[in-house]
């Protein structure tokens, strides 16, 4: 069975997806007007309003796919790590690292998303919430101990990754998911 939770695109409107994906990344939402997302895609305007309603709903796509990518490239990272909280935590920051080289550089797009929608109200900060808090349900579930987990640990843990993110987004560090990871892999050892 599908996941319901993927879209049926056609192909002209996978292919915008994947040119707004690309310009979005690159040059920030709002630098980018849907003119030139459909002439990268090689459509009319009217063909991605068709598929996607406005701009707001191509960026709210546009994130919601770059998580649902992230997370498979992630859970299978997991998945491959060994069962300790060491060594899953330790594979999260290396997902996370390999991602950020793989995708160029230029940081988290939820991150440079919300740089761009800072409103609580409006439909893309929900798309960014909602990611920031699966990861940080993904270091509960990875530090969690009969069920539990020590929650400052949790978030402290999550503030080291999204540091990592950003910092090597900017280019500034020898190698912020090194460190995050290492400092975190410290705080288990020694938590409080």
């Amino acid at each position: 069975m599908a996941d319901e939770s993927v879209p049926e695109l056609t192909p002209k409107a996978r292919r915008i997806l994947e040119s707004a994906s690309k310009l979005f990344y690159e040059k920030g939402i709002h630098a980018v007007g849907v003119d030139t997302v459909a002439l990268d895609a090689g459509v009319t305007k009217k063909t991605l309003y068709e598929r996607f309603g406005s701009k707001d709903g191509l960026v709210v796509e546009y994130l919601k796919d770059r998580d649902r990518r992230w997370r498979a490239f992630r859970d299978k990272k997991l998945a491959s790590a060994g069962h300790s909280r060491a060594e899953q935590l330790s594979a999260a920051f290396d997902a996370s690292a390999s991602w950020s080289k793989a995708s160029g550089g230029k940081g988290c797009s939820m991150v440079n998303a919300h740089a761009e929608f800072s409103d609580r109200s409006h439909p893309v900060f929900a798309v960014i919430a909602e990611q920031k808090q699966e990861m940080l349900d993904v270091f509960r579930r990875i530090l969690a101990t009969d069920g539990q987990a020590d929650e400052r640990l949790v978030e402290a843990i999550m503030l080291l990754h999204e540091g990592a993110l950003v910092a090597d987004g900017i280019g500034i560090g020898t190698d912020p998911f090194d460190v995050g990871r290492d400092v975190a892999l410290e705080m288990l050892k020694h938590p409080g």
